[in-house]
């Protein structure tokens, strides 16, 4: 087992202020009748509060989440055109007959991805998801695999997908609030140039209009996008993200009960609301290292040279209580025994962000270079002194 050790440098001065437990700990609105909900920093990641986050639920509607994803990841790597004609199966136009969320697509009719996209994201058509995984992977069942393990490479480990839409399944389906704001946030940093499609408010196919469900559009301009899902069982749900100066959260509100539907409507949006203007208050986010910066060096035995840069591999973001930054510290923790050869990227400590006595963020600590290994006269000189130190 490697024998570590640890190394305290001083990103700033530190000043008498609150400790990071006690502000965390500053509660979100307690009168929300949601029975699960997240509040995340879409660029550090951080829980900024939930309630009941990894329980796992009815995905309804914001299933289409990840077909977006899907497809989007296709266009970005060029399998995929926004221009491309989709013809419309029977099974797609059948699927939009299924509820009461369709984009009124025809079968034998081809439609553009970019139409079948609004259609999705905008009009919640499950007959343009069908058309959209049909196109992507053959079949839905094809797509729906790909779904499953895309889930699974974003961390999304309390989530089952069985459908491209979210309509209620035989087999089970579920979802987390904590699952589904980190696929929106991988959606909102991955597709940057497609995102903005969940901001228009309405989309006309086919002679028939259609309004976006995400109310907070038209209330909040930090809103800019955001899925709304329905069913019975699932209740009213909202994910969605604001921008606010340079913080942008996400916000899954899930579970919520409402005796009509424009009761609903509302109900998610003013909650969504409620949270995201608490946290805003309460929290700002910075980035404290860029990728690729050298923050710390380590000694190689053995190599063609004796240390190694140690850096991240990712800008890194935090986000902490308002007002504290000036508090915040960083400590490293790094392999006390390296030995070349050393690849670079390889994982080699761990870097902290510490806000009183609580660590607030950790990243890994990788080499920036590589480390080939020395000579023979370096391999024995370290050699004689490894055996004589340890």
């Amino acid at each position: 087992m490697i024998q570590r050790v640890s190394v305290f440098l001083l990103l700033f001065a530190l000043l008498p202020g609150v400790a990071l437990g006690s502000a965390l700990r500053v509660s979100p609105p307690s009168d929300l009748n949601a029975r699960n909900y997240v509040v995340m920093d879409a660029q550090s990641g951080a829980i900024l509060a939930e309630r009941e986050g990894d329980q796992r639920v009815e995905p309804a509607s914001l299933t289409k989440i990840m077909t977006a994803y899907m497809v989007f990841r296709e266009l970005q790597e060029g399998k995929l055109s926004l221009d491309e004609e989709v013809e419309v199966s029977e099974r797609a136009w059948r699927t939009g007959m299924r509820g009461a969320s369709r984009m009124f697509i025809e079968v034998g009719r081809k439609v553009t991805v970019e139409d079948l996209l609004r259609g999705m994201i905008i009009q919640s058509g499950n007959d343009a998801c069908v058309a959209l995984a049909e196109r992507v992977a053959g079949t839905e069942g094809a797509f729906v695999d790909l779904m499953n393990a895309q889930a699974r490479a974003l961390g999304m480990h309390d989530t089952r997908f069985q459908n491209s839409h979210g309509l209620p399944s035989e087999a089970d389906q579920y979802t987390s609030a904590r699952d589904i704001s980190r696929l929106m946030q991988a959606l909102v940093n991955d597709f940057p140039e497609y995102y903005g499609y969940y901001a228009e408010r309405s989309f006309t196919y086919n002679g028939i209009s259609q309004s976006n469900r995400n109310l907070l559009l038209w209330r909040d301009d930090s809103v800019d996008g955001g899925k709304t899902g329905w069913t019975s069982s699932a209740g009213y749900n909202l994910v969605s993200s604001a921008k606010r100066d340079d913080m942008r959260l996400v916000v899954a509100v899930m579970g919520i009960e409402a005796s009509s539907h424009e009761q609903g409507g509302r109900m998610r949006a003013n909650e969504s609301q409620a949270l995201y203007n608490w946290a805003f208050r309460q929290f700002e986010t910075h980035r404290v290292y860029e990728a690729g910066e050298p923050l710390t060096e380590a000694r190689v035995w053995k190599g063609e040279t004796k240390s190694v840069p140690l850096g991240l591999t990712e800008p890194f973001y935090v986000s902490i209580p308002r007002g504290s930054y000036e508090q915040l510290q960083a400590q490293t923790e790094m392999d006390r025994l390296l030995e070349a050869p050393i690849q670079q990227g390889a994982s080699h400590g761990e870097l902290m962000l510490v806000l009183g006595d609580e660590v607030v963020a950790t990243r890994p600590l990788v080499a920036l270079e590589a480390v080939e290994e020395g000579g023979l006269v370096r391999q024995l000189m370290d050699g004689a002194w490894l055996w004589i130190r340890y």
